[in-house]
């Protein structure tokens, strides 16, 4: 007997520990899903305007993945690491030759974010010898124990008890938050950045660093983009002191920022990269390292001491290369292309008109509003670290009309489908604009201080 949407939203109440949340929430139960959409059981129809957890990259549904899972389910739903598969050798290729064939050479494959930033950063000591890994403060890299140390939000905070050591934090750049204007005082930031940065590392000993590691473009904390020449600051860093360079992908790969991989936005090779979500865009969970030539050679000699029962799942890599497939036969490059102008051009004119948006940044399809009260002072509508009911409520109205987002703090993230169309956009965007136009009318009205 099929249950109803509201017994299946009761139970969920009930019996399922909701993350990052308190248990005993409610939550919206969700019956079908295609393309942008998806759809609750009393048949409302939502706008996915953030790929959900910016994973859906090729929307919900689609006929080429799906088909690619139900005739590798027919075959062979799984076999252990130590074989070779068709589809695990045919993605692992495939990735390499997006990140570079030129640069990089093998693959490690995990189930998902997390475990791809935790198996780069055993790799990382393992290959160097040392020890400590610098992350970033404004990130956010998985919820396994050493992905947690190494994310900067206060979602680390719970496994930092007695949990694991020689994680060591700092600033990154946000040029909005810290009083600069992108474009205009790059250069200065960059260079005070950098100079923090390297100070730190010689207080730490970068002799015994094993690892930068850090999201190419700042996802989960507000889509933060880096002032001009700062992430081949960081590379010329690294490479001064002998320390690798993990990029956290997971977020930002495969055609999010218009590119395979964020970090080919900059002039840059990380030494790792470290991918999932938009690899197989959800449908099958899988994630993974991207290592280069130098370090595959290191674990042609020693043992890789990693090493996960899943890892290239047959049924997830076969929805990986139905995915990748898609997004080179289908041009998603050259369609981000054209729907970041549309996604830009409004961002810029929702600056203009609101009193309540501070800043717009996109790249790609990857963009977030800086909300905030004041704009002469830049302050935020929520404060980090400081629970606050406004920006719950703008989730909540948005969701109301049918847009369907997240962002935490004070930003908002648009992160549709790289499949969706001008009609599309045209048809939510809209959406938007009316409720910041609520939030500045709860300004003037000095509803929100």
């Amino acid at each position: 007997m099929e249950l109803s949407g509201k017994e299946i939203a009761q139970m969920h109440k009930d019996y399922v520990m909701q993350s990052w949340s308190k248990s005993g929430v409610d939550a919206l139960a969700v019956e079908k899903a295609e393309g942008i959409y998806f759809w609750d059981y009393d048949g409302k129809k939502y706008a996915d305007m953030s790929s959900l957890l910016v994973c859906s990259n090729l929307g919900h549904e689609l006929p080429e993945i799906v088909e690619a899972i139900k005739e590798q389910a027919d075959k062979m739903c799984f076999m252990a690491p130590a074989y070779a598969t068709e589809p695990k050798s045919k993605l692992a290729k495939m990735l390499v030759e997006a990140a570079g064939a030129k640069d990089y050479q093998r693959v490690f494959f995990t189930n998902g974010g997390a475990e791809s930033n935790e198996n780069a950063i055993k790799m990382a000591r393992m290959v160097t010898g040392r020890t400590k890994i610098f992350s970033c403060y404004r990130s956010y890299h998985g919820a396994t124990l050493a992905s947690s140390n190494a994310s900067g939000d206060w979602r680390r905070f719970a496994a930092e008890i007695g949990g694991a050591g020689g994680f060591i934090k700092f600033m990154n750049p946000h040029m909005y938050r810290d009083g600069f204007n992108k474009g205009v005082d790059d250069e200065a930031v960059t260079k005070k950045a950098l100079e923090d940065l390297e100070l730190q590392l010689r207080y730490e000993g970068p002799q015994n660093v094993a690892a930068i590691l850090m999201e190419s473009i700042v996802g989960a904390n507000g889509v933060i983009l880096p002032p001009d020449g700062y992430m081949e600051g960081v590379r010329a860093l690294c490479d001064k002191y002998g320390i690798l360079m993990i990029c956290d992908e997971v977020m930002a790969g495969f055609f999010r920022t218009g590119k395979w991989f964020g970090w080919q936005n900059f002039d840059i090779k990380p030494d790792m990269i470290t991918f999932a979500k938009g690899v197989t865009c959800g449908y099958v969970q899988l994630g993974g390292v991207i290592v280069n030539k130098k370090i595959a050679k290191y674990f042609e000699e020693n043992v890789l001491q990693c090493g996960l029962t899943y890892s290239g799942h047959t049924l997830a890599c076969a929805a990986g290369v139905a995915a990748l497939n898609y997004y080179i036969d289908h041009d998603i490059e050259g369609h981000v292309a054209k729907m970041h102008v549309i996604v830009e051009t409004f961002m810029n004119e929702m600056v203009e008109k609101h009193i309540c948006v501070g800043e717009a940044r996109c790249i790609g399809l990857f963009a977030a509003f800086e909300m905030v009260k004041n704009k002469e002072t830049r302050e935020p509508l929520q404060e980090y670290g400081i629970p606050g009911k406004w920006m719950p409520w703008i989730f909540a109205e948005l969701k109301r009309r049918g847009y369907a987002t997240f962002g935490r703090e004070n930003f908002i993230e648009i992160c549709p489908p790289l499949i969706i169309t001008e009609e599309e956009l045209k048809e939510y965007l809209p959406i938007l604009d009316e409720v910041l136009t609520k939030v500045d009318e709860k300004i003037l009205s000095g509803e929100i201080q």
